[in-house]
């Protein structure tokens, strides 16, 4: 068995896409959702399930689930944040090894799309998925900024802070926050939208619904705009060898 651990799992396609790839490779194995409200629920969660053999993580686990875990890959560890484990057991003990796919599945989903002038960026959100983006765009030596409420550190600013000067600098802006995930899909990152161009890229890595309202928006200015989706199939892929290199 393999699952997912979350808060809110009602838009998640992750189920149906390992179960369906499963099948397909006629595989008797199950993948089941596991909505928790603390990640404290995890030790008891995996005592309860003695044939789960992986996990992945979602919002909002991805930092918190680090403590719990007994190693963690290179790349993991650098960026800060984990969205795959691999379970291991002997006897009574269980043995959490992280890994971090969503940096594979971003780095490979956006960087058909990016192009030379872009040497700026947004990053809407400070959460785990963040991390793998600042991770990733880093690694391109694009600049990263990182926008929250509040501002709380060096190099974040508030979306209070985004002038037209900040949008005309910075062509990629990608959304890392749950703003605009079904249900809620009527909220968006509160930027200011008219001063985008068709130069600007926007990426959300929302995938439910396929049009948030944050890339409506952008597209209505011009923008080129593009989901999660595709960074959701990579990132499984990752996770899915992850899990079978150690059967």
């Amino acid at each position: 068995m393999y699952g997912l651990i979350g808060k809110k799992l009602g838009h998640s396609f992750s189920a149906n896409f390992f179960n369906k790839k499963f099948k397909d490779e006629g595989i008797c194995e199950e993948y089941k959702l596991f909505p928790i409200d603390s990640i404290s629920c995890l030790p008891d969660l995996l005592k309860n399930n003695d044939g789960l053999k992986g996990l992945n993580v979602t919002i909002p686990y991805k930092e918190e689930v680090i403590p719990f875990l007994n190693e963690m890959s290179p790349e993991a560890r650098e960026i800060g944040a984990v969205n795959t484990i691999l379970i291991s057991r002997t006897g009574q003990y269980i043995f959490l090894k992280g890994f971090n796919t969503d940096a594979l599945g971003f780095k490979n989903s956006i960087l058909p799309l990016i192009r030379p002038e872009m040497k700026h960026s947004l990053v809407l959100g400070t959460g785990g998925a963040s991390k793998a983006v600042d991770y990733v765009l880093g690694s391109l030596g694009i600049n990263v900024t990182k926008v929250s409420r509040t501002g709380h550190a060096d190099n974040i600013i508030t979306y209070n802070d985004i002038t037209e000067e900040t949008i005309a600098n910075n062509l990629l802006i990608i959304n890392t926050t749950p703003l605009g995930m079904y249900p809620e899909t009527e909220t968006c990152p509160p930027l200011p939208y008219n001063y985008l161009t068709k130069r600007h890229l926007c990426y959300d890595l929302v995938y439910n619904p396929e049009m948030t309202l944050f890339l409506q928006k952008s597209k209505e200015m011009g923008a080129e705009v593009k989901n999660g989706l595709e960074m959701l199939k990579l990132q499984a892929l990752g996770s899915w060898e992850i899990w079978n290199a150690s059967t």
